[in-house]
């Protein structure tokens, strides 16, 4: 294999690595980025979210794109414009306060990004106070070398053809990308390759930086104009995430539906998260991509999203799930591309990866079959039924094609929901039972009787064989430990409310399996749960939702608040948490976990 290039951790430059708490994302839909404390943009994979890294810092690869103050001598903070990606930072220096914002800008395009970052001097002396930047793409993971910057005067406005609109810009390209660059024209190329630059700043006065990184097919054909784009990106951002208002903690709701929109392609797929091999737990070897569509993970975006109201998130997560559903039937994989192709096989690519993790690329999820999958499918559709998607008829096709796709197959040992070995998993069986039933209740009554019969023959042999002699739901039928997989179908109603069994599960998990507000996902082994793994932030919402559905409503925002504290300055959640350290651990930002609170929070204001 061959060894790619790292990137320069030996300077206080800001490229060597944070804590995954302290860094800030921004996504399109189509692709995102990871920008740490120091500005350094360090995570972005071009043109779509599964291609190869241009900027790979993150996990030891090369390339960084950095914007901040010339003086060394600083902290930083920073927070999300209300509804939207859109990052601002502010920065403290010895002599001068800084702010900057950092967006992909949208209608985002497949074949063509622009990043758009803007500095303001907004307090300094008045000689003005220095910005230093530093821009040096490395297409490939750092395998394409690219052909030299060059600068020439372009047009940037849209359509290129006014001869007035006419400004410096750095062009270069490599790895079959192309790249130009406005906004830093004083920037001179380095004997390392990179664009290295410094510029002044007076008090009030800003200067705006746009990157295009396009296919060959779409190279320069749109507008580098910066006033333009981010009045059209903050106009897409107020169309697209609706008011939270009436929710609980309604910006902390509103930022998870940001968080969902921006994992969202307009192809219809959702990512788990932007990232790839970020550590679960330091040299466990949990380091995954999660940078493709699982349909586990959309249903529940889908779903919470359905509980507030008919927005556009659930269309794409319907449409997603109803074309993979069609097209593969009882072949149905739990992970696609955003696209719906097959998800590629893993590899590794000789980089040191994120201290503590890997840097694998593929998944090897994308081969298994997944019960749980149809279940969490037809939950979706039943939320959905409530907006009148049931009267699609693609969605009818494919909610009968997953019904039968059930009946074939439920008996079958499956991955389940952790991807584990193949085993009769509980969650798997309550899930579909859950989904049967949900669907069901949407459905004429001479429909229903065929889900609503399966939905009680699967639950009668998961009764057999997986509730143990004390009433509490074992994590599988060889397998009398607790999982808090279970939590959600029985939150979700997939048995009578007087079914003791229920109780009986949530109060073991408790016991067993939760510590200080937060709960871990199964026992691995003897040793103490933070030992092996962070909380699952997943199943302390999941937490959140059955407690509510059993009625106690005190204890579920306890549980709620509690896991909705888990995060770093951005306010972003990672899969899991480290509650000794009060650490992220996993990829970043994790879908399913906005989900879920995005969820709880309509359910707890109801």
């Amino acid at each position: 294999m061959t060894q790619l290039a790292p990137s320069d951790r030996s300077g206080p430059d800001g490229t060597e690595p944070w804590p995954l708490r302290d860094y800030a994302f921004i996504g399109d839909g189509e692709r995102g980025a990871l920008i740490s404390p120091r500005g350094g943009l360090v995570w972005l994979c071009a043109p779509r979210w599964d291609s190869d890294a241009v900027f790979s810092q993150l996990i030891g690869g090369a390339g960084q794109y950095t914007v901040r103050p010339a003086d060394n001598w600083q902290v930083s903070g920073g927070f999300y414009e209300n509804g939207t990606l859109v990052r601002v930072s502010r920065w403290v220096t010895s002599g001068a306060v800084f702010v900057t914002r950092d967006a992909l800008a949208l209608p985002a395009d497949p074949e063509r990004l622009v990043l758009l970052r803007q500095v303001t001097l907004e307090r300094g002396p008045s000689s003005g106070a220095g910005v230093a930047l530093v821009l040096d793409p490395r297409p490939g993971f750092g395998r394409a070398e690219l052909n030299g910057w060059q600068l020439s005067r372009e047009p940037v406005g849209p359509g290129g053809a006014a001869s007035d609109d006419a400004a410096p810009v750095w062009t270069a390209s490599g790895g079959g990308l192309r790249m130009r660059w406005a906004g830093a024209p004083e920037a001179r190329p380095g004997p390392d390759g990179a664009l290295h630059g410094t510029f002044t700043l007076r008090e009030g006065e800003r200067r705006d930086l746009v990157l295009e990184i396009t296919t060959e097919r779409a190279a320069g054909t749109g507008s580098l104009e910066p006033h333009g784009l981010w009045e059209e990106t903050q106009r897409r951002w107020r169309q697209a995430v609706p008011e939270c208002g009436n929710l609980l903690a309604p910006r902390d709701a509103r930022k998870a539906y940001a968080v969902l929109h921006g994992l969202t392609s307009g192809a219809g797929g959702m990512v788990a998260a932007a990232t790839t091999s970020l550590p679960e737990h330091a040299g466990e070897g949990r380091n995954y991509d999660y940078r493709y569509a699982w349909l586990r993970d959309q249903s529940y975006a889908g779903i919470a999203v359905a509980a507030h109201g008919p927005h556009p998130l659930l269309e794409s997560a319907c449409d997603f799930v109803t074309a993979r559903i069609l097209e593969d039937g009882d072949a149905l994989r739990p992970a696609y591309t955003v696209t719906g192709d097959p998800v590629p096989e893993e590899r590794t690519l000789g980089l040191s990866g994120y201290p503590g993790g890997s840097d694998r690329v593929g998944n090897q999820a994308g081969r298994q079959f997944q019960l749980d999958t149809f279940g969490e499918v037809l939950q979706l559709y039943a939320a959905a039924a409530r907006h009148g998607h049931l009267e699609d008829r693609d969605v009818r096709r494919a909610v009968e094609v997953a019904i039968t796709a059930v009946e074939r197959n439920w008996e079958r040992p499956e991955a389940g929901m952790w991807e584990l070995e193949e085993r009769w998993w509980t969650h798997s069986r309550l899930s579909v039972v859950t989904g049967l039933r949900a669907l069901a209740a949407q459905l004429p009554e001479r429909e229903a009787a065929r889900p609503r019969a399966l939905a009680e023959t699967v639950l009668a042999q998961a009764r057999a064989r997986c509730l143990r002699p004390d009433g509490v739901w074992a994590r599988a039928a060889d397998d009398p430990e607790v999982d808090a997989a279970v939590l959600l179908p029985l939150a979700r109603g997939c048995l009578p409310m007087d079914d003791p069994s229920t109780a009986r599960t949530v109060r073991a998990v408790q016991d067993e399996l939760a510590e200080d507000g937060f709960v871990y996902r199964f026992r691995h082994d003897g040793r103490p749960l933070a030992a092996a793994e962070g909380a699952f932030l997943l199943c302390g919402f999941m937490m959140s939702l059955v407690t509510n559905h059993l009625g106690d409503r005190p204890s579920a925002l306890r549980w709620f608040e509690r896991n909705r504290a888990a995060y770093g300055p951005p306010a972003l959640y990672a899969e899991e948490f480290d509650v000794e350290q009060r650490q992220l651990r996993g990829n970043l930002p994790q879908a399913f976990v906005h989900a879920l609170l995005l969820e709880n929070a309509v359910r707890l204001a109801d």
